[in-house]
This record gives structure tokens, sequence and C-alpha cells, in this order.
């Protein structure tokens, strides 16, 4: 099993900053993709950042300049710095992980995509 773990959220003023940490632990033969993604209330799901495990981090417009996504392969550990924050940033903040496991059989490799249980970041004005 695979299970994925934030921490970092709260409450914060605008101008304030905050870092996000996501942790994947379980039976992980390798990790792909690492990304950070929010959703506030009446909104859908959105791409915040993603960090392939080689290429280009993409980021979304509106948190450019302000927000970096880092990951530390060694910990299996996403991270999100948060800095410069707006009220318009307030969301619940989910991890998204794919990550490749490796089937009892020894030969079959599953690739999925997992998500954490998400975390409140609230900005006040």
């Amino acid at each position: 099993q695979v299970q994925l773990v934030e921490s970092g959220g709260g409450l914060v003023q605008a101008g304030g900053s905050l870092r996000l940490s996501c942790v994947a632990s379980g039976t992980i033969f390798s990790i792909g993709a690492m990304g950070w993604y929010r959703q506030a209330p009446g909104n859908e799901r959105e791409l915040v950042a993603t960090m392939p495990s080689s290429g280009s981090t993409i980021y979304a417009d509106s948190v450019k300049g302000r927000f970096t996504i880092d990951r530390d392969n060694a910990k299996n550990t996403v991270y999100l710095q948060m800095n410069k924050l707006k009220p318009e940033d307030t969301a619940v903040y989910f991890c998204n992980v794919e990550i490749i496991t490796r089937e009892d059989d020894g030969v079959t490799y599953l690739n999925s995509d997992y998500w954490g249980q998400g975390t409140q970041v609230t900005v006040s004005s």
C-alpha cells in the first residue's frame, strides 16, 4: 500500500509565507511526477505546480514568481514554498504523486496517481 501524508497548512496573513510538505510511503518502486493542486469552495480542483522526475516544472500563472515546488527524491517528499500569499490562495491543497509499484509476482508494475488527504491554507486580508 501507498500513503501520502501532507503537512504545513494553516492560517496566515496576506503577504506571509507557508511551506507545505507531502511524504509518500509504502511499497514504492519508483516515483514519477510530483505536484500540488488546490480546491477552493465552489471551485474545481486546479493545478498549482508539478515537477516531473525529469524535465521542466510547470506552474499555474496565478502563482508564478510566488510559489516554488521542490522535491527530495531520497525522502520521497515534495514541497511547496508559498510566498507573498494572497486571500485568493485560500483553498485546500492536495499533493498528487505518480507512483510505480511492483506486484507480488515480481514482474508486474503498476503506474498510478495518488492523492494526499488535503491541507487547508487560509490567507486573511
